[in-house]
Order: C-alpha cells, then sequence, then structure tokens
C-alpha cells in the first residue's frame, strides 16, 4: 500500500518541486549564517505541508490494501457428465482494503472478480474450488462490514455483505482446503452462510499468559432477504430466510476444542450442506457442530490435525425427505514440507448425508466419502504453486464418483 502511495504522489511531488525551485531565492550568500538551522528547517516544514495537501487527495493513510491473483488450470472427470471433463484455464482476482478511523476498528471490504465456471464451482459435486469465483469477469463489492472493539474483551461486527462464520472470537477450522467442502472443519450444517446483511458479536476471556487456555463465546445473525424490501421479507422479516449462529471454544494458540449452534429459519439451506433429499426444503433446521484441532510445536514432520463432526435436525421434514443429517471430516496439514516455506494437506470426510428420512428409507448418498490432498510450493513471498487432486463416490447419489485435478498458482502483493 506504502509503495502504491509513493507511486501516487511521487508525479505531484515533483510538480510541486519544479515551481519550488524556480521561485526559490537564488541570491548569494553572504555568509553561512544566512542558512541557519531555523531557516532550512522553516522551508522543509513549508515543503512538507504541501506536499500534505496533495496526499490528503489520495487514499488515507489508515487504509492498507492487500490483494491476489490466481490462475486456475485443471479437469474433473464426473462418471455422470462424460462429455465435460476437459481441461480449462481460468481465472479469480481479489482486492482487501481494510481501513481503520481509531487504531482499533476496522472498515472491512473485499473487491473480487472471476469467470470460473462448471465443475469448479459446482456445490453438488463437491468440486467447489476456495479459489472459485463464477462471473462474468466484472470487479464488485464481494464483502462489506465494519468491526469495532467494545471494552478490552467484546469485538463486535455488522454489515450489509457477511458470513456468519467472519464474526466469531476465532475460526472452527486451521486446515487450509483446495475444495470449500473441506473449509470450517468441514463446510457442514452448523457454518457457513450466503453473502448476507448481519451481525455479530464475539466474547474473549482476558489472559494474562497468551499461551495458557481462554474461553471464548460467539453469536451472531443473518438473512439471506435481508437486502430484499418486500412483504415478509427483509433484515427480520416473517418470511426471510435466517440464521442464527452461537459458538462456545475453549483452547490455546495451539488447540481447541468447540461446538456451536446453528438455527436457520425459512429453508436458508446451500448445496455445500445437505443430502440431495434435504435440498429446496423450506421447513427450520437446527445444526449442531463439534470441531477440535492441534498443532505440533515445531513444524516439519508432525501434522497438525483438524477433526470435525455436523448433525442436525430438519422441522417438519416432507415425507420421503431427510430429517436428520451429519458429516464428518479429518484433515491434516504439514508445514515446511520436505522444504522451508512449502505446505502440504490431505483431508478425507463425508458431505452433509440423510441418516433418517421420514417414513423411512435410506439415501443413496449415504456412504459417500470426499478427499483432497496438495503440496504447495512457495515460489517466493508473493508467488506459489499448488498442485492438487480431488475426488469422491457417491457424492450426490449412488455411483456418481467424481475425480479431478488442478493446478493452482497464486499471486499475492
Amino acid at each position: 500500500m506504502k509503495l502504491f502511495q509513493r507511486l501516487l504522489v511521487a508525479p505531484a511531488a515533483l510538480g510541486l518541486m519544479a515551481p519550488l525551485a524556480a521561485n526559490a531565492d537564488v541570491t548569494p550568500v553572504s555568509n553561512e549564517s544566512d542558512l541557519s538551522s531555523e531557516v532550512i528547517g522553516a522551508r522543509v516544514d513549508g515543503v512538507e505541508a504541501q506536499l500534505g495537501e496533495i496526499m490528503a487527495g489520495q487514499f488515507s493513510s489508515s487504509t492498507k490494501m492487500s490483494g491476489k491473483a490466481a490462475f486456475i488450470t485443471g479437469y474433473v472427470d464426473d462418471d455422470a457428465e462424460s462429455d465435460t471433463d476437459g481441461i480449462t484455464m481460468e481465472y479469480m482476482y481479489q482486492l482487501n482494503l481494510n481501513t481503520s478511523f481509531t487504531g482499533e476498528d476496522n472498515l472491512y471490504t473485499r473487491l473480487k472478480a472471476g469467470n470460473v465456471s462448471d465443475h469448479f464451482v459446482d456445490k453438488g459435486q463437491g468440486t467447489y474450488l476456495s479459489a472459485g469465483k463464477s462471473g462474468s469477469g466484472s470487479l464488485g463489492v464481494d464483502k462489506l462490514w465494519y468491526q469495532f472493539p467494545v471494552g478490552d474483551s467484546l469485538q463486535v461486527w455488522v454489515g450489509p455483505r457477511i458470513e456468519n462464520y467472519y464474526m466469531l472470537a476465532s475460526s472452527p477450522s486451521i486446515y487450509k482446503p483446495i475444495t470449500k467442502q473441506f473449509a470450517l472443519g468441514p463446510n457442514g450444517s452448523a457454518y457457513g452462510s450466503s453473502t448476507s446483511p448481519g451481525f455479530g458479536v464475539a466474547w474473549t476471556q482476558d489472559v494474562e499468559d497468551p499461551s495458557s487456555g481462554r474461553w471464548a463465546l460467539s453469536a451472531n445473525y443473518t438473512s439471506k432477504d435481508g437486502a430484499k424490501n418486500s412483504d415478509d421479507k427483509g433484515l427480520f422479516g416473517e418470511d426471510s430466510r435466517k440464521f442464527f449462529l452461537t459458538k462456545l471454544e475453549y483452547g490455546t494458540p495451539r488447540w481447541q476444542v468447540s461446538g456451536s449452534m446453528g438455527v436457520k429459519e425459512g429453508g436458508g439451506y446451500d448445496g455445500y450442506f445437505h443430502s440431495s433429499l434435504a435440498k429446496g426444503a423450506k421447513t427450520d433446521m437446527t445444526a449442531y457442530g463439534l470441531r477440535a484441532y492441534w498443532k505440533p510445536e515445531t513444524t516439519g514432520s508432525l501434522p497438525s490435525v483438524q477433526l470435525g463432526y455436523d448433525f442436525a435436525t430438519i422441522d417438519d421434514a416432507a415425507v420421503g425427505a431427510a430429517e436428520d443429517t451429519a458429516g464428518w471430516m479429518v484433515g491434516l496439514g504439514w508445514k515446511d514440507a520436505l522444504v522451508d516455506g512449502n505446505r502440504a494437506g490431505l483431508a478425507l470426510g463425508q458431505r452433509m448425508t440423510a441418516t433418517g428420512i421420514k417414513g423411512g428409507g435410506t439415501d443413496t448418498s449415504e456412504d459417500n466419502t470426499v478427499w483432497e490432498a496438495y503440496y504447495t510450493f512457495k515460489i517466493n513471498d508473493g508467488v506459489s504453486v499448488t498442485p492438487a487432486i480431488f475426488g469422491g463416490n457417491d457424492v450426490e447419489s449412488e455411483g456418481s464418483d467424481v475425480t479431478g485435478a488442478v493446478l493452482l498458482t497464486e499471486f499475492r502483493f
């Protein structure tokens, strides 16, 4: 960000220095006393004041910008769609703007664009990439919220474009996924929501020793129809799709255990979360998520471990539809794998499947398994290359198997 500001200011500074030099007093100096420190200091202060006026029209000094670009090259072999397994090359581009007005608050804005399509943004198959972004390539506001502290222990979030898992005292997962189904450890029923208007608060226990255990409690609310100005919709409308989430956690910087409860009203389900027997349901759901993770003291041979299990109950399910669902994952991650700076990951799990069907029956995807494996080569501080493979069986129904591979090149700045 500082480099960006300097590039903006440099031409203006040069333009300012030219007239200053032209108007400078070129009378020969009679003695050294004429160039006293007071005179020099006054002239420098004058130049700095004029430069400050120029910089005031540029980015605020309290705004920091970062970003990344991803080149996505790969393919997916889907048994159900044998004619769509060609190799594609797509992209994602993202800018992050963080602005502080008090030094403790943060206005977060994420601008994002991409042209990822088909398999790599397919929630049903589980092949939706964490780096994926669908669209025509137009850069738009993807996230927008404001975060501020209340006292020493509380953090508050509010914004028109936010998801519930951003409004937590800490993330429930440390595993870095290639496919979104393994995000949040995993992306099951309890966590995850579409970008929506919402607000939340998190309390974190104060401890004298940062390495000791501490408690934290988070609670938030999002409404998928919060921007709709129509009958019974809006932020708190009777027919709005609403999501209440609470998370209680205990742990240290190296390990954590947590439990969460999510209440979804109005059938605001997402394709990541459920068996096909629950898709399209308009009833309410109560979901629970159990998470635990552990990190080794040193990087290298020992991996970090992420465990997760979700289960849910769907109210007033139709006959033949899921009324109970469950899913799980195990994720392993290695920092400094083989070479300092490189990283590896391996995950195995089961997507949310129906464990109970109203009126009896079985879910054809009840024995599904999904997995991924990757290795990240760190070229330098800004560039990395990640080859990855992933797949699953019975992911949407019995016999719907998928396998895929991707080469992900990321540029961070």
